[in-house]
């Protein structure tokens, strides 16, 4: 949720603005991604004697999800029992080496249970060695996920976010997640669109927001991509993250944004922090010139949901073959946060289907698809909650038809 100034953190509404309760057990990462037949150091504060861990992929999984606490998925080893002592403290971790194998790249979680049944989860990518790489990379949104962490790190009983207070100004990326160690709005956002990916037996190359900072340069990317896809809420993006992306598409690189609100804040990495500045477009670079569109508002916790309406049946038949829709027809609920054109978007950018005045007169969410002659081809839903539909009918064939179409250099 963008901060604008009706902005949860500014007005008091929509975003909760104090801390998820601790937990008996806690878990994360010390980094956000890792390669194959490596270590990881999972990091544990719990209240146990013996604790029981498990690493599964998500997506494969045949079980829905039905809980923002929760998370299921395919196993992927054996469970470890690992004997535990030592009192619960705040900030007193453990790290657990864990054997990562050669498993795909993609989204995985341990699962952490204690002896009395209390549960954590704590994600990473698996990412792929440069051997087994695919032309297909999709982002997990990592520097939002830990925007809108909820946790209080120091114990003040104010989590620590900008969306908690505008005080804050740095979040941290190496700590648990609230809620039992499952991103905020996880299942509603992100986990729709990786399972949609393993259920039609697609396999591109699973990076985070830290994975995109090692590439030196757009042109090099486009060499080892023809497709990017930030398939989560991509709000917070680092100068070097913008320039790497705009230079990859002007290199003739294809992107497709399957949510809203994405590259509008500008964050610097310092470490394992990042420090909030400034909106993007109030630096001269509006996201639109990008992506397509730009954020245009939130939901204000009073405007529900509506469907799309396809206008855009007739400018870009490729997308609709086979979904049973044309101009007129109307699909989904959608909304929360939305993004339209402005005067920065690029030239020839079409509109495929709209939710008019979806948040009040003047305040439509705008699907849309543009070309550059250099053979770039750029996709944005123009909602948050697109991709998380990715399984639903028509979705599921519209995103078929669009891979299809984006995987072509």
């Amino acid at each position: 949720m963008a901060l604008l100034a009706s902005s949860p953190s500014a007005a008091g509404g929509g975003a909760r603005s104090g801390s998820s309760p601790r937990t008996t057990v806690e878990a994360y990462f010390a980094k956000r991604s890792y390669l194959p037949d490596t270590r990881a150091s999972l990091e544990v504060s719990a209240t146990a004697r013996r604790l029981t861990i498990q690493v599964f992929r998500a997506g494969p999984e045949t079980r829905r999800t039905r809980g923002d606490r929760t998370v299921h998925g395919l196993p992927v080893d054996d469970p470890r029992v690992v004997h535990w002592s030592g009192r619960y403290s705040l900030e007193r971790f453990r790290s657990i080496p864990l054997a990562l194998r050669y498993w795909p790249s993609g989204l995985y979680f341990a699962r952490v249970m204690t002896n009395s049944g209390a549960v954590a989860f704590a994600p990473f990518v698996l990412r792929a060695r440069q051997a087994d790489r695919t032309r297909v990379a999709v982002v997990m949104p990592t520097n939002s996920w830990q925007a809108y962490n909820f946790r209080d790190d120091d114990g003040d009983g104010m989590a620590d976010t900008w969306y908690a207070s505008d005080s804050v100004t740095s979040v941290r990326l190496d700590r648990p997640f609230a809620n039992h160690g499952v991103p905020y709005h996880f299942r509603t956002y992100d986990l729709g669109f990786i399972r949609w990916l393993a259920h039609t037996h697609k396999q591109p190359d699973f990076v985070t927001d830290d994975d995109l900072e090692r590439f030196t340069g757009g042109a090099r990317l486009a060499k080892t991509y023809d497709l990017i896809v930030f398939s989560g809420h991509e709000e917070y993006v680092t100068p070097h993250e913008y320039a790497l992306i705009t230079e990859f598409r002007d290199a003739g690189g294809n992107l497709a944004f399957l949510s809203a609100d994405n590259f509008f804040y500008r964050v610097i990495r310092r470490g394992d922090r990042i420090y909030r500045e400034s909106r993007w477009r109030d630096l001269g670079r509006p996201e639109a010139r990008l992506i397509g569109v730009q954020y245009v508002g939130w939901n204000q916790g009073i405007w529900p949901n509506r469907p799309y309406i396809v206008n855009g049946a007739g400018t870009a038949p490729w997308l609709f073959h086979g979904t049973g829709l044309h101009n007129g027809s109307r699909f989904g609920k959608y909304g929360v946060e939305i993004d339209a054109r402005t005067p920065d978007s690029p030239l020839g950018t079409e509109v495929l289907a709209t939710i008019p005045d979806v948040f009040g007169p003047g305040k439509t969410a705008e699907m849309t698809y543009y070309a550059l002659p250099n053979g770039a081809k750029v996709f944005a839903a123009g909602t948050i909650n697109f991709g998380g539909t990715a399984q639903l009918p028509p979705v599921r064939q519209l995103l078929e038809n669009l891979w299809a179409r984006l995987i072509q250099p």
